[in-house]
C-alpha cells in the first residue's frame, strides 16, 4: 500500500535472564517496524532448545502467553522478518534452528549477503541440502562444513567467506554469539539489564525492557557470551565502516541510537539542511507521518515557518483489509491518510517527505492536499534522489521502478503536479550525519557500491 523502502529485519538476543523469551518478545514488539512478514524466538535452558516461529506480526505469532511460557530458559534470540532475500514463506521465518554436529544451532540474521548464490552453489556441489531460500542458511552450512578445530573458529571461518551485510546472532544450548560484518552496514548494539546481557538491532528494544545501552558492536567484531562471561574476538577482515545511511533517513525509530548518535537528532539536522538548500515561500510546514515528522520539525525550525499537523494517519490499518465494492478514488492511500482542511485551505504549504521511491503514493497525497484547499504545494525530500537499488538489505525495486532513475527532478515535479520540488543533496546529507562522511554507504544515491556484488544477482535489479 505504501510507496516506501521496505523494512528488512530486526534481531534481539538475551543471555542470563530468568524470563529471556518474554524479554525477547517485548523487544521484538519495539522493533516491529523492521519486519512485518514473520517473527520467531528460540530459547534454551542450557540443555534443551525451544522454538516458536510464524508468519505475520508479533501479536499474530505470539497470540497467547502460553506460547511464551513454553519457550523456557535463561537465553533466547528473536527475529522480525522482512524478506529482502528468499520468499515470504513459513520455511524462511527465523531464527533458523538446525541439528548440527555441534548440537542444536540457531541463527537470526539482519542484512543481505552479496555472494550467497555462489556460496550456495558451491555448498550444494559438496552435497549440502538447503531447506530454505534465505541467504542466512548459507551461513549455517558454512559453519557446519568448516574443518576449523573449535566452534568459534568454525564461525570465524564461515563469516570470513561471506560478503555483504550481517548483524548476526548465533545460539547453541549454552552459548550466545553476536557478530557484525566488517563494514558495520546494519546497526547492532550491546547492553545489559542487571546481570543479563542484551544484544539488539536498535536501542529502542532495550528501552522497553529497562535495559541499559553500553556500546555498539564494532565492525568485524564477534561477541561470545557463555558461563565464563563475555569476550570479544574479530572475524579477521580489516574493518571499514560503511553504515547504511538510510537507517538515519527512514528505517530506525527516532528514539533509537545507532552509529553513535540518536536518530531523532540526526533527522532534525537533515530537515534543517534541507531548509537551507531548498527554502520555500510558504505559510506552513507539515510531514507525511510518521517517519518524516522530525525532519519536518527541523525544516520548520530553520525556515521559521509554522509547523502544523495537516495529514492524519490511521494507525489501525493492518497489512490486509477488506476491499470495498464501491470504486473509491485513491482508496489505498486515503485509508491510511486524510488531510486536515482547516490547516490547508488557502495556504501555501511545504510537505516534507523522507524519500521518494516510485512516487505513486506521494502523487496521490499531493492531489488530496490540493483538493483540501491548499493554494500552493511545495514538496521537500530529506534525502537525495534514489537512483540505484540496494544489495545490502533494503528491498528497493528494480531500476525501472525507481522514479529518479528515469526522470529528472523537474520531470518528477511535473509528475507530482506540485509547484516546487527539492531534494537534499548528497553533500548536505553527509554533512548532517555524525562522524566521518566516508563511514557511510550512499550507493542507492550515486551507484558507488562499497562491496562488489555478484553479477547474477545484480542483473535482477536492472
Amino acid at each position: 500500500m505504501m510507496d516506501k523502502p521496505k523494512e528488512f529485519c530486526g534481531v534481539i538476543g538475551i543471555y542470563n535472564h530468568t524470563e529471556a523469551a518474554e524479554m525477547a518478545y517485548l523487544s521484538l514488539y519495539s522493533m516491529q517496524h523492521r519486519g512485518q512478514e514473520g517473527a520467531g524466538i528460540v530459547s534454551s535452558n542450557g540443555k534443551n532448545v525451544f522454538r516458536h516461529v510464524g508468519q505475520g506480526l508479533i501479536h499474530d505469532v505470539f497470540y497467547s502467553h502460553e506460547i511464551i511460557e513454553k519457550l523456557k530458559g535463561y537465553m533466547a534470540i528473536g527475529h522480525n522478518r522482512y524478506s529482502t532475500t528468499g520468499l515470504n514463506s513459513a520455511a524462511n521465518v527465523q531464527p533458523i534452528l538446525v541439528n548440527s554436529k555441534d548440537g542444536p544451532l540457531a541463527l537470526a540474521h539482519n542484512g543481505n549477503l552479496v555472494n550467497s548464490r555462489t556460496l550456495r552453489y558451491e555448498l550444494q556441489e559438496k552435497g549440502a541440502i538447503f531447506q530454505t531460500s534465505t541467504d542466512t542458511e548459507v551461513i549455517v552450512h558454512l559453519i557446519c562444513w568448516s574443518k576449523a578445530p573449535t566452534f568459534l573458529d568454525r564461525i570465524k571461518d564461515a563469516l570470513s567467506q561471506v560478503r555483504g551485510a550481517f548483524s548476526l546472532l548465533i545460539m547453541t544450548p549454552d552459548m550466545l554469539v553476536a557478530a557484525r560484518d566488517p563494514n558495520a552496514i546494519r546497526p547492532l548494539a550491546l547492553g545489559h539489564i542487571g546481570d543479563a546481557t542484551i544484544i539488539a538491532s536498535e536501542t529502542c528494544a532495550m528501552d522497553l525492557i529497562d535495559a541499559t545501552y553500553q556500546r555498539d558492536i564494532e565492525p568485524g567484531e564477534i561477541i561470545v557470551i557463555d558461563q565464563h562471561g563475555i569476550r570479544s574476538d574479530t572475524i579477521g577482515q580489516t574493518p571499514c565502516r560503511k553504515h547504511c545511511i538510510f537507517e538515519f533517513i527512514y528505517f530506525s525509530r527516532p528514539d533509537s541510537r545507532i552509529f553513535g548518535e540518536y536518530v531523532d537528532k540526526t533527522r532534525r539536522k537533515l530537515g534543517k539542511q534541507l531548509a537551507l538548500e531548498h527554502p520555500a515561500d510558504a505559510d506552513v510546514v507539515f510531514s507525511v507521518p510518521d517517519s518524516s515528522n522530525t525532519a519536518a520539525l527541523g525544516y520548520a525550525h530553520r525556515s521559521g515557518l509554522k509547523f502544523e499537523l495537516a495529514l492524519i494517519r490511521n494507525h489501525y490499518v493492518g497489512r490486509t483489509f477488506i476491499q470495498p465494492h464501491q470504486k473509491i478514488r485513491d482508496f489505498h492511500v486515503k485509508v491510511k491518510f486524510n488531510p486536515v482542511g482547516g490547516v490547508l485551505k488557502n495556504r501555501r504549504v511545504v510537505v516534507v517527505e523522507d524519500s521518494i521511491v516510485r512516487g505513486t503514493t506521494l502523487r496521490i497525497l499531493t492531489r488530496m492536499i490540493r483538493r483540501a484547499g491548499a493554494k500552493e504545494v511545495h514538496v521537500r525530500v530529506s534525502s537525495p534522489p534514489i537512483r540505484f537499488p540496494c544489495f545490502y538489505g533494503m528491498d528497493f525495486p528494480t531500476k525501472k521502478e525507481l522514479i529518479a532513475n528515469r526522470k529528472t527532478v523537474e520531470e518528477i515535479r511535473q509528475y507530482m503536479d506540485v509547484d516546487t520540488l527539492g531534494y537534499l543533496s548528497i553533500e548536505g546529507l553527509l554533512e548532517a550525519v555524525p562522524g566521518d562522511p566516508c563511514d557511510y554507504c550512499t550507493a542507492c544515491f550515486n551507484g558507488i557500491y562499497p562491496i562488489p556484488v555478484e553479477k547474477i544477482r545484480k542483473s535482477q535489479y536492472e
